[in-house]
């Protein structure tokens, strides 16, 4: 898969921005509905107010689910006809929440919308996995993450234009066509990538056979962890970036700028490790890429420390660029070590990989979130503590795994 993807007429180009589209509908899906949650409590007179955010962990709950059915289902049914059935439910939760008069309508849509959205979320993958392996998945999966980690950074500005123009419903309604243009996208320009002969039975044996398969691969089971841990980190990061950068620097109006800023650290580095990686290996790049987030965290944090826990604007903004960068490397590489040797199980494969790093990383998140004490020490402490973690899960991968293949 060089130029041209195995997949018919589609460039790789193409293929890379598809994917990354149907990837970012539910980061799409939930972060442009964040600046609209206040109007969206009030039209449907939410009491307590607080429990405005269920929209949001709703939807989470639902994508979580989705995955272990969607995995296993693609193995035996084929990519497509399992991303019709997601992309239905996802439209069937859109239409839900726009006609939706009170909170209890509304959930249901959004559970419906994650549920859906986990097939084109997990199958993505497991169709970059089906063409390629290795360090040519690596690279595949950088330019993807380089255009996907874009789409958080952008989705609230996407939210609050409409607003500025519309009813808060009118968000679903061009989520809904977002949704859409991808779907036929993905209909008319790539094909079956599964085929039936390397299809499973659906049966609750096999699927189980399969699982225990994931489960038990120590190279899938300890990069999702290790995927998990650096992706908490950055969670806690989007979390409680408006109440450090907007609250204690002050940045008000400027703060999307310095969001976007952020983001292109991440753009950027995802695309230089996509050109280097076929060359370097991903453990190669993954290894420098943590030292890099662990000893610009530590040296950060002691800056920090020094500073009262509110250094200047410069330094911390330098720090994230860095740290940032890392991970923009760590991402696409991470995600391929995990699926690399799940070939024949990719859906499956995909679907836990996918489910376990993402619990790890919301469970992370809202643990150092929960620390923001109006400083930057928990958030820096928690980017010190996942790298310097991540650091020595991959230590014990290299000595458990690769020594004992070597031999």
């Amino acid at each position: 898969m060089s130029e041209r993807a195995n997949t018919g007429s589609v460039s790789f180009v193409e293929f890379i921005v598809l994917m990354a589209l149907m990837m970012s509908l539910v980061a799409l899906s939930i972060d442009a509905m964040l600046p609209a949650l206040g109007q969206i409590g009030q039209s449907l007179e939410v009491v307590p107010a607080a429990d405005v955010q269920l929209i949001i962990s709703v939807m989470f709950l639902g994508l979580a689910i989705g995955q272990f059915f969607y995995g296993p289902a693609s193995d035996s049914f084929g990519r497509r006809p399992v991303i019709l059935v997601g992309y239905l439910m996802f439209t069937a939760g859109l239409l839900l929440s726009i006609v939706a008069d009170d909170l209890n309508t509304m959930l249901v849509g959004r559970f419906l919308q994650g549920f859906g959205l986990a097939a084109p979320r997990i199958l993505t993958v497991a169709i970059v996995r089906d063409l390629c392996a290795g360090r040519e998945m690596a690279r595949v999966m950088s330019f993807i993450m380089m255009i996907f980690i874009v789409v958080p950074m952008v989705a609230p500005l996407f939210g609050q234009s409409i607003l500025w123009l519309a009813h808060w419903r009118y968000i679903f309604a061009a989520i809904l066509v977002v949704g859409l243009i991808s779907l036929i996208w993905f209909y008319i320009r790539l094909d079956e990538t599964h085929p039936p002969e390397k299809r499973t039975p659906f049966a609750p044996a096999a699927i189980w056979q399969a699982f225990s398969k994931v489960l038990g691969n120590r190279l899938a089971m300890g990069y999702t962890l290790v995927a998990g841990i650096v992706s908490g980190a950055f969670i806690a990061y989007l979390g409680s970036s408006a109440l450090i950068f907007q609250g204690l620097y002050g940045l008000g109006d400027f703060f999307p700028f310095f969001f976007a800023l952020l983001a292109f650290a991440i753009g950027c580095s995802s695309f230089l490790n996509g050109r280097w990686v076929v060359r370097k290996g991903m453990r190669y790049l993954s290894w420098r890429a943590m030292w890099l987030l662990f000893i610009s965290s530590v040296v950060c944090f002691g800056y920090s420390v020094s500073q009262d826990g509110l250094p200047p604007l410069l330094p911390i903004t330098l720090y994230f660029l860095l740290g940032f960068a890392a991970i923009g490397v760590l991402f696409g590489n991470l995600n391929a070590l995990a699926m690399e040797d799940l070939g024949e199980v990719a859906g499956l494969g995909a679907a836990v990989v996918g489910a376990l790093s993402t619990l790890i990383s919301v469970l992370i998140g809202m643990l150092i979130g929960a620390l923001y004490d109006e400083t930057v020490l928990p958030l820096l402490g928690g980017f010190v503590c996942c790298a310097g973690l991540g650091l020595v899960m991959m230590g014990w991968l290299e000595r458990k795994v690769f020594s004992r293949n070597s031999r």
